[in-house]
């Protein structure tokens, strides 16, 4: 079954508060859905995928020849490709969400005030999550199942690159949940590559609770700016490693060279390595050696340089780029005062970690740096939602409010006060 082409929308406008008014009223059903509902859902979006895995790459092709014919380079077009194991990667974290527990309806906090009202929190969706991404059809699937599992109506933008794959994995998703007994509804996937269609989703605060754009820095800058519905979002992944003095070398090694190479073209990625000066001489040039056999140029302050002699002089610039490409900063730092100096003011606040065998230094670390994540004797490509047990994730904010860090499904909540009383009054 071939899908359909982009809708030929007069009024977009109207198009998206008519999709955002049938959304706002199936999250008031899905609020209320049991847990084995939901999870029936998503098993039963799995089985799709799995029984229609033909037709999703047959669409795919069609997003892909489309990609080749506009000149997207090598690297977009694998992201945008759906093999048969990514589809088989899909399936699984649908059923890895389904088994995880489901947060709505959750009751903390509960205790008694003096008037002898129990007054307690309830864990509750947030409503209706707008998210507009690029390029993997993957994120429609993810997306869908993470606001699925905790009980918010989602609004999915995705890439007009992905636009027949993105359709193709929304029939199997609005199938699934048919079958289980919720509303189609729950999830609608933009039907329109029109962009002003992003413009309305984002100025939609009656129908839409939260806007989460995943994606390139001026797509995120554009929804931050222009946005009246609150954002989660994070802009760069200018991630750090300091090697102190106290460093195990074996540890400060490996650290080192995995969060750098482990995967380059992601936000958790090593893009600045600092390095204390009495022990640089030493630790730099064998893992210049091994950054060097992996193909990473190095980019170095001129004490770097003094000890690499093949290394690249490091701009004013470097030391605020996202590079997501095997480049690498470096700087020789006095102490960990100059470490935390230098993080405070070119790191994003995504993930910075330290590598030192002294306690007292990571304590400090851990209370100093300001990011989602900071770690002791860790890779920053930990940094990620699977990693730290939530399953999945939406995205990593690096925003203070609502949600920091990976965002899980508990990050797709809210609470609310609740009251038990027996006829109590205020007096």
């Amino acid at each position: 079954m071939s899908q359909a082409a982009p809708l030929p929308i007069d009024d977009v406008d109207a198009y998206m508060h008519d999709l955002g008014r049938r959304a706002r009223a199936a999250a008031r059903l899905l609020a209320a859905a049991d847990t084995s509902a939901k999870n029936a859902a998503l098993h039963a979006i799995g089985d799709e995928l799995d029984r229609t895995r033909d037709t999703l790459m047959a669409e795919n092709r069609k997003d892909l020849d489309a990609g080749a014919a506009k000149g997207l380079d090598a690297a977009l077009l694998d992201r945008l490709a759906l093999t048969s194991g990514r589809i088989d990667g899909m399936i699984e974290g649908l059923r890895q969400i389904a088994a995880l527990p489901d947060p709505i309806g959750e009751v903390f906090d509960m205790n008694y005030r003096p008037s002898g009202i129990q007054v307690g929190r309830m864990r509750v969706p947030l409503g209706v999550v707008g998210i507009i991404y690029e390029s993997r059809p993957n994120v429609t699937a993810d997306a869908a199942a993470l606001c699925l599992k905790s009980g918010n109506a989602a609004v999915l933008r995705g890439g007009s690159e992905a636009f027949h794959s993105n359709q193709a994995i929304a029939a199997c998703i609005h199938r699934g949940l048919e079958q289980a007994g919720l509303p189609a509804d729950a999830v609608q996937v933009l039907a329109t590559t029109d962009r002003a269609a992003v413009g309305s989703m984002i100025a939609m605060p009656d129908y839409i609770d939260v806007i989460i754009p995943r994606g390139g820095k001026g797509l995120i800058e554009r929804i931050s700016r222009d946005a009246r519905v609150p954002v989660i979002k994070h802009l760069d992944g200018i991630c750090h490693v300091y090697v102190d003095d106290e460093a195990d070398p074996q540890k400060a090694f490996d650290v080192a060279l995995n969060a750098k190479t482990q995967r380059y073209g992601t936000c958790n990625t090593l893009e600045t390595l600092l390095v204390h000066d009495t022990i640089a001489g030493d630790f730099l040039p064998g893992l210049a050696a091994a950054y060097a056999e992996k193909g990473v140029e190095l980019r170095g302050c001129a004490k770097t340089r003094a000890i690499l002699a093949d290394c690249k002089p490091a701009t004013d610039e470097d030391w605020d780029t996202e590079y997501l490409a095997p480049v690498l900063s470096v700087r020789v730092v006095d102490d960990i005062d100059q470490a935390v100096d230098h993080i405070a003011r070119h790191s994003s606040q995504h993930t910075d970690s330290i590598v030192t065998e002294n306690f007292t230094k990571a304590r400090r670390f851990l209370c100093e740096v300001d990011s989602s994540s900071v770690m002791i004797n860790a890779s920053t490509r930990f940094a990620d939602g699977f990693e730290y047990g939530l399953g999945a994730e939406i995205g990593i904010s690096t925003d203070k409010f609502h949600a920091r860090g990976p965002v899980g499904l508990e990050g797709l909540t809210s609470v609310k006060f609740i009251v038990f009383g027996d006829g109590h009054i205020r007096t």
